[in-house]
């Protein structure tokens, strides 16, 4: 994750979902497309298998709510996920589609099913993915799976005992030995109902032992400048063309792309 001083990681997350231009559209060629015209190298997914092993970059476990169809990803063959349509039109795109379409591309990927795991170790040994992404999990059994799996090369987040270990912690020394490593960034939101995870200490005690910190899914201006203020390394939005006016108004856009245009 390599990040110039004084810049910040913007994460297009499922292609910025609620974009005016591409709302209906999420998680589509369309979508992430769109987000590379605006200069975004940071693009995220979640992923599913299909019935015949085919990773996706689709979120939901199934195809009601976005698409025309209906069914388990999971019960489903390509050529039956193919059928369907994202806000009409789209097709639901495989993962190794976005690698190929955006071959200078950055990809954030959440594990979204256990099938997933083993399909994701195998592409990323099959293509040498080592470099090209993050990987992250609401589970701990998925990604502690995915470390063993890939011996640690690939960069991941920490699972959700690492992140309370570090948010209620009192040292950075006592997170450390409780936590363990094996992790590059936290990923978390800003807040868990009443409970605000991104808090200043949190962050400074990520930083202290060498950790990033990117919050989701942050899609108002007044949230992102706080949490910049706090010091956050990166910010997933749906707004994508928001997130990009608060970072360049702050001198703290930056696209391997364009620099800091």
């Amino acid at each position: 994750m390599y990040l110039p001083p004084g810049k910040v990681l913007a994460f297009a997350h499922r292609g910025g979902a609620y974009h005016p231009e591409i709302e209906g559209l999420e998680n589509t060629l369309a979508a992430f497309r769109h987000a590379a015209a605006l200069g975004y190298d940071y693009l995220e997914t979640d992923v599913h298998v299909t019935a015949d092993g085919v990773l996706l970059a689709f979120h939901d476990d199934v195809l009601d709510r976005v698409t025309d169809q209906r069914g388990a990803v999971r019960e489903l063959t390509l050529a039956e996920v193919r059928r369907a349509r994202i806000g009409g039109r789209e097709q639901v795109p495989t993962l190794v589609e976005l690698l190929d379409a955006f071959p200078t591309a950055r990809f954030n990927i959440d594990l979204k099913a256990e099938e997933a795991v083993d399909a994701l170790a195998v592409l990323v040994r099959e293509r040498d993915l080592w470099d090209r992404l993050l990987v992250a999990s609401f589970s701990r059994k998925r990604i502690r799976r995915f470390r063993a799996l890939t011996e640690g090369r690939v960069p991941t987040a920490a699972d959700p005992w690492q992140i309370a270990v570090y948010r209620l912690s009192p040292s950075v020394r006592l997170a450390r030995r409780v936590a363990g490593g094996g992790f590059a960034a936290f990923q978390v939101p800003h807040r868990r109902g009443r409970l605000t995870v991104t808090t200043p200490g949190f962050v400074r005690r990520a930083h202290a032992a060498g950790h990033q910190v990117h919050v989701w899914t942050i899609d108002d201006p007044a949230e992102m400048t706080a949490l910049l203020e706090r010091g956050v390394d990166g910010i997933f939005t749906d707004r994508t063309d928001l997130l990009k006016d608060v970072l360049q108004g702050r001198g703290q856009w930056w696209s391997a792309q364009g620099g800091t245009s």
